[in-house]
């Protein structure tokens, strides 16, 4: 795959804290192998797929090295405003604190695949009970002419860390990777033909998003219905948490509203 941002990145962030960084290149032939597994390990077709395949590849690497435990900063963007979209968002402490209950990671079922050990300061308790507090003027704030999400976790770095690091802009982790030509290629692998007839009741994004319907249905089967108590995604069925609004098998976004 290409070289992603976040390569440069890490290699400079090794050597002002002196640790020994290591460098897994991925092939476009691994990655394509490697998105049944995947599939198969999360039972999802969600459109974040290359995020996830990257975070597998990483956790592969550390698994073939003898490492059993690791940590993540999983939780950090949703507690502290750290996505994009959030700046859009008029009450966000409302949003985030609707979500808190329901955040899952593919990180944590990856993981077990691997029978590996995952930890999650972000997500203790503690952490969590103090980010629900904080107004959102101190999650998205301006700072040297650019508005940044997660501004009081900068801050909170700012005498730690040189500030190329704590205010560098936020990017999904497939952009960081190089893993977003991914899309690109497989996108390629479904002709116009086959995505216009397709013969799934299924509401799919794109003709990637087909591509991984297609290998879900091989390599995990039906989408699981609705449980009592469940309601069903609109765009594939599944069941979903009543009061949650991301489905985690196909990816769909229900729209935010208080």
């Amino acid at each position: 795959m290409s070289e992603g941002e976040d390569l440069q990145y890490s290699k400079e962030l090794a050597e002002t804290l002196g640790f020994r960084h290591t460098l897994r290149s991925i092939s476009i032939d691994e990655a394509i192998a490697a998105i049944p597994a995947v599939i198969r390990i999360l039972a999802s077709f969600d459109p974040a797929l290359p995020n996830d395949i990257t975070a597998y590849f990483g956790l592969k690497t550390l698994s073939e090295r003898g490492i059993s435990s690791f940590m993540t900063g999983d939780g950090a963007d949703e507690l502290f405003g750290g996505y994009d979209f959030m700046k859009e968002i008029d009450d966000l402490s409302s949003y985030i604190r609707r979500i808190s209950p329901h955040m899952s990671f593919s990180s944590n079922v990856l993981a077990d695949s691997l029978g590996m050990d995952v930890r999650q300061p972000f997500l203790e308790r503690d952490v969590i009970e103090f980010a629900l507090q904080i107004q959102d003027e101190f999650r998205i704030r301006e700072e040297h002419g650019t508005i940044h999400g997660k501004w009081i976790l900068r801050k909170a770095f700012e005498d730690l860390l040189p500030a190329r690091f704590i205010w560098q802009g936020k990017r999904p982790l497939e952009y960081g990777s190089g893993m977003t030509k991914l899309r690109e290629i497989i996108s390629s692998m479904v002709s116009d033909e086959e995505f216009q007839n397709n013969p799934y009741a299924v509401q799919f994004f794109n003709k990637e998003h087909f591509y991984y319907y297609k290998v879900f249905r091989e390599v995990v089967g039906s989408i699981p219905k609705p449980k009592e108590g469940e309601k069903a995604c609109p765009a594939c069925g599944a069941g979903m948490p009543a009061n949650a609004f991301h489905c985690h098998v196909c990816g769909f976004v229900l729209e935010w509203r208080l």
